[in-house]
């Protein structure tokens, strides 16, 4: 970088990923000739219209995210997938900078940007993170807006169990700002689904199994997410029935590949060794649909009375295969 800026041109580089507006930089004190002259010669590169970055070379995924930003104009907030991205909800960059602008902003200004996709909303500013940079969402409302963009239910719980998941919030905070808006989306379901999620579902098929199998059929309230230590470190179970010695997890050969099938192998072996619990395995075939949720529920059931207590009824389906006296007969 140039040591012949002005100090407030370089303070301002140096927040930007080394990224500057044409208009900043004639705040700061840099004449347009000057950046003009950079990029003729090369000591520049522009990366949007009016957007330069001060340097040469390949330009860093900070940079073209400031650049974005930077184009859209003044409050402009990086939003939906891309704080995802900065949030560490999604593994990879997001295809596509989405940036949330204000409402009033003219859709001239910042209606076309390469690479950029642009939501508006009346009250970023109240969303924004206090303290990251580039300025981003927080990760409660980046969850909100992802739900309301979700194609699906299933979708939109997915990005609730990221977040809870890998303790980036916790489903009081996401229900906190839930509260804050006026209009949402699916809200009486969310708001349900934050309730499983607090209680440890923290995946589609958990919520499928609490909702589809565990409670319609008045099985016990299984403990979700338990921590086991096991000789080769702590391990987790999906729902466990401490009381039967009976643990269900929700994966299986159809979610993962083979090397975690070996662990999962490993793990109900050694649950069934030392704790002497047996494991039963579900994934989505078993829970896709009415009926295939009530057989997986008539399997549990009768695990469940060979184990202790009798427990068990048959939903509102009149093919429901559960029955308390099949359970005792058993």
């Amino acid at each position: 970088m140039p040591f012949d800026l002005p100090p407030a041109c370089r303070e301002l580089l140096a927040g930007q990923a080394n990224v500057i507006a044409r208009s900043q930089g004639i705040v700061s004190g840099v004449e347009t000739d000057t950046m003009r002259n950079r990029l003729r010669y090369g000591h520049w590169q522009q990366l949007q219209r009016g957007v330069y970055a001060a340097f040469t070379g390949e330009p860093t995924r900070e940079a073209h995210l400031w650049a974005a930003l930077l184009r859209a104009g003044p409050d402009a907030t990086l939003s939906h997938n891309t704080a995802a991205e900065r949030h560490g909800l999604l593994d990879q960059p997001s295809p596509a900078i989405h940036i949330t602008v204000p409402t009033d902003r003219n859709p001239a200004r910042c209606g076309k940007i390469p690479g950029a996709v642009i939501h508006r909303s009346p009250s970023i500013l109240g969303k924004r993170h206090p303290a990251m940079t580039p300025p981003c969402t927080r990760v409660e409302d980046t969850v909100l807006d992802l739900i309301q963009i979700a194609r699906s239910f299933d979708e939109a719980y997915e990005w609730i169990c990221r977040a809870v998941g890998r303790r980036r919030t916790t489903a009081e905070r996401i229900r906190d700002a839930l509260d804050a808006r006026q209009r949402f989306r699916w809200r009486r379901e969310i708001e349900l689904a934050l309730g499983d999620a607090s209680e440890g579902a923290l995946s589609w098929l958990e919520l499928r199994y609490v909702r589809g199998v565990e409670r319609p059929h008045e099985l016990p309230s299984a403990m979700r997410q338990v921590r086991v230590r096991q000789g080769t470190g702590n391990k987790y179970l999906d729902n466990r029935y401490g009381e039967y010695r009976v643990c269900v997890e929700l994966d299986g050969a159809a979610a993962h590949p083979a090397d975690e099938q070996w662990r999962d192998k490993r793990r109900d072996n050694w649950n069934l060794v030392h704790e002497k619990t047996v494991t039963l395995r579900f994934g989505i075939r078993e829970l896709r649909s009415q009926q295939s949720r009530c057989e997986t529920a008539a399997e549990v059931a009768t695990l469940l009375c060979g184990r202790g207590p009798t427990v068990g009824a048959p939903c509102s389906s009149a093919t429901c295969p559960v029955s308390s006296e099949a359970c005792c007969a058993s």
